[in-house]
This record gives structure tokens, sequence and C-alpha cells, in this order.
């Protein structure tokens, strides 16, 4: 079966599953249960571009994963036909970043419960992740959503939340427009992909009306589409609807920012997000503020914004990158050029900072002194 998580006190039974493991290695269903509590409690930190220069705030969930790869391992060596221990450990693998192993632990546990749904939404959802990576939106996204579809069609209502599975088919139709987006496609067939992925977010919230992270994602996707009011009432809604999301308050931040950046309904919105954020989620939240400042020319708040974002996440490419252009505002031109080439050596698919380290370099040398 898959439903939707229910989140309590996650500390209190992490604790609990540690004491039980302590006393007792012996019985996998603890170290599965443990391990998908640590992936439920640090999934949903996302690292960002140009993470991977500084080890930081990233360590705790790092060797959080590793903990939990290594308990469903031990699972899957007491019980190696359990379908969801591969399913779980997938997951770790793909946290861990190891794509190739996490796409062979789906490959097991496909072949151990051909016709498990959750087994199935997890390889799907899979497909996804690689046709986004791949940046290819055929052949896998198009098995993605046939599977999706399927799992809609033919799921029992006792086994599958169908919020969940109209979610799934939603994240199909999402990658599917984000990615013809990016390519020259006619117009007609980019409003044709635009329009059913709308529409499945849209049936994923009339299964839920009372889940925020459906409102988000709807939010988001009329973000991505440059609808800058009808994603602020859907992110509205879903900090109506989940109030302490502080990644729901920064998108509506950037929002009303895209919109307006004079207003200071933003401004307001990014220190509401900035409140509720954990450690290791502020340093994108600051740099978002930062860019308001910077739009505002207020040059000395912006470079004071992104500097704090950097001392939370040394390594975080977009803040080095937005300092940098604080600082070609200023005209400060070897300040600007060590901020992009930091953003780009962090993060070398950052391609804002290249073209911007360009310009700088050119302007640099059209005001250097001339030395007789």
């Amino acid at each position: 079966m898959f439903k939707k998580p229910l989140i309590g006190n996650l500390e209190l039974s992490e604790k609990c599953f540690q004491d039980l493991i302590l006393k007792d290695q012996n019985h996998p269903a603890v170290f599965i249960n443990y391990a998908a509590l640590l992936l439920c409690k640090y999934g949903s930190i996302v690292a960002g571009a140009g993470a991977n220069g500084d080890n930081g705030v990233c360590e705790h969930r790092d060797t959080a994963v590793n903990v939990a790869k290594e308990c469903l391992l031990a699972a899957a060596k007491a019980d190696p036909k359990g379908a969801h221990v591969w399913t779980n450990l997938a997951n770790a693998y793909y946290m861990a970043g190891d794509h190739h192993h996490s796409g062979k632990c789906l490959e097991k546990a496909a072949k151990l419960e051909s016709n498990c749904l959750a087994t199935r939404y997890a390889v799907a959802v899979h497909r996804i992740r690689e046709a986004e990576r791949a940046q290819n939106p055929s052949e896998q996204l198009s098995w993605a959503g046939n599977e999706m579809a399927s799992i809609l069609k033919e799921g029992d209502s006792s086994a599958v939340e169908l919020p969940i599975a109209w979610a799934g088919l939603a994240m199909v139709h999402k990658a599917q427009h984000e990615i013809a987006a990016g390519f020259k496609v006619e117009q007609n067939e980019l409003m044709e992909v635009e329009e059913r992925a709308l529409n499945s977010l849209k049936q994923a919230i009339s299964e839920d009306p009372d889940d925020p992270v459906q409102w988000h994602q709807l939010g988001l996707h009329s973000l991505c589409i440059q609808d800058f009011k009808t994603s602020q009432t859907y992110l509205k809604a879903a900090v109506a609807r989940d109030t302490e999301c502080s990644y729901a308050w920064s998108n509506l931040g950037i929002s009303l920012q895209l919109l307006d950046s004079s207003s200071s309904q933003a401004e307001a919105v990014y220190k509401r997000a900035l409140s509720l954020a954990k450690p290791e989620e502020a340093h994108t939240i600051f740099c978002n503020l930062g860019n308001l400042y910077r739009q505002q020319k207020q040059y000395e708040s912006a470079k004071a914004m992104f500097t704090k974002s950097l001392d939370l996440q040394p390594g975080y490419a977009p803040a080095y990158n937005n300092l940098g252009l604080v600082f070609v505002a200023e005209r400060r031109w070897e300040e600007a050029k060590f901020c992009f080439n930091k953003a780009i050596q962090v993060d070398p698919l950052l391609d804002a900072a290249k073209s911007n380290m360009i310009k700088a370099a050119a302007m640099c040398r059209e005001h250097a002194p001339i030395v007789n």
C-alpha cells in the first residue's frame, strides 16, 4: 500500500528506534522503520545549486542518509524477498546521489512484486527523475505517464490514495512541460503539455483540497509559466493550509517580487519564511531576500543578505552570482569577477554566472587604467 505519511513527533520516534536497535539488532522491521523515518525526516532538505562546495549544513543529512542505507542493507540481507525493503533502499541510494544503484534496487523490487502498486509508483517516479536528469522528455516520461495512469485506472482505494496517484501523474506532466519549454517546440505543442500539467495538478487538489503540498505544486507550476497573479492565489492557499512551511512562504515571496519588486509585501513574506526556516533551509531565503534588495537598489542590505546566505552555506553558487551583480551595479569589477568565478567553481553548470563573468571581464578591461 502507499498512503500519505502521518507526521508526528519524529524526534521521539527516532530515539525509540535507536533504543530498540541498541537492545536487539535481529529485527529487520526495526531497521526498515528507522530508515524510513530518517528518509522522511531528511528527504525535504534540498541542497541547491553549488551546495557541494561545502559540506557544512548538509553533513547531518548525509550522515542520516548513510545510516538509513546501512539499516536497509541489513534488512535486505535478513529478508532479501521483501520488495518494500528494496524500494526504500532505492530511495536512500537516490538521496545519496547514487542513481545507478537506486535504479537497480527498484528493478529488484519490481521483479519481486510486479503487480504491487506502491512499487510501480516508485519505479515510475524513478523514470521521471531519470528523464529530468537526461533532459529526455520522450520514452522515459511516456512510460512513467502510462504507469501512473494505469495505477489510477487499476488502483484499489484500499491500497492507494487517489491524491497521491494524481500527484504522480502531475509530476509526469510537469516534467514534460518544463523540459519541452527548454527546447524549441511548436507553441501549440507547448500549450498542450502545459494544459495537461495544469489539469492533473488540479485533479490532485480536487481529490484532497486540504493538502497544502498540491496547492504548493500548482503555485510553482504557475510561477514557472510566469503567471504570477495565479501563482500567488495557489501559494496563498498552500500557506493557509500549512502556515509553517518556509518553502511555500519563500516561493510566495518570489511570486510577489516578480510581479512587483517595489512592493513591501515580498519583503514581509520573505521575513516570515525566515522566521520558520530550519538552518539548512535559510540560506536560499536569505539569497532571495538579497535579490529583492538588489532590485530595489538597496545594495548594502543586499550584500548583508548574500553574506548571511554564504555564512550558512559557503558553497551556495546563486549567492555568489547575485553578490557579483551587486558589485557590477557598484562598478566594482574586480570584486564582481571574484564572485562570478567562485560561483562557477562550485557550480560549473550555472550559465548565468558564466555569462556575467564574461561581461564583468569585458568591463574590467574597458575601465582598466591606461599605463604609459
